[in-house]
């Protein structure tokens, strides 16, 4: 697929994503919320603080940062996400930080709800599961998908899943892992994929 649907989708940048999503949890009366949007509210609540931490405190390796350096052709980074997702709120701010090591990455953010058809583009086990990061050459050519969760966060909840383990016991263990591994393993596959993608345009 290239990258001419691209011209239908809304996006935003990240600081204004930040900002919408910091509008979102600063909502005076909750109590005159339903239910459905209070439970939204508050895990948007949490997800800020998540996602603030890792951006004033993850920082990048020294090889990642030297392998984002040698980034040559414009590219176009598009991330899937809505700020209620847990996995969002863990993982954005890593692939933003990464986005920013070089002027040739254009980040920017997709909201999932308003975007429906290109969210369907690209699901996962035929779900929209988010976040999903679309990254496009300077020729509109699709150069590699990531998401929505880190393989080993994947397994984990897969394997939770399988046993019948509820959902709000996935979801502690799964942010427990995250909490330990700190981004380092988004970077890490995310680097993987760079890597390869520096690679074959160096054999070409």
């Amino acid at each position: 697929m290239n990258l001419t649907l691209a011209s239908d989708i809304t996006t935003l940048s990240y600081d204004e994503y930040l900002k919408i999503f910091n509008d979102q949890i600063s909502v005076g009366n909750i109590e005159s919320l339903n239910e459905h949007d209070k439970r939204h509210f508050e895990n948007r609540k949490i997800n800020f603080q998540r996602t603030s931490r890792l951006n004033k405190t993850f920082i990048p390796a020294d090889e990642t940062k030297h392998l984002f350096s040698q980034i040559e052709g414009v590219q176009r980074w598009f991330v899937i996400t809505e700020s209620w997702c847990g996995d969002s709120a863990q993982n954005l701010p890593i692939v933003a930080k990464l986005a920013s090591l070089s002027e040739k990455i254009k980040f920017k953010i997709v909201l999932r709800n308003s975007n429906p058809d290109f969210m369907d583009l690209y699901l996962t086990d035929g779900k929209r599961s988010i976040p999903k990061l679309i990254v496009f050459d300077e020729n509109e050519n699709e150069l590699f998908l990531w998401g929505p969760r880190p393989v080993e966060a994947q397994n984990l909840f897969t394997n939770l899943k399988n046993k019948g383990v509820e959902k709000p016991e996935i979801n502690k263990q799964l942010h427990q892992w995250y909490g330990r591994n700190k981004g380092k393993e988004v970077e890490k596959e995310i680097a993987e994929l760079m890597q390869k993608i520096l690679s074959s345009l160096i054999i070409k």
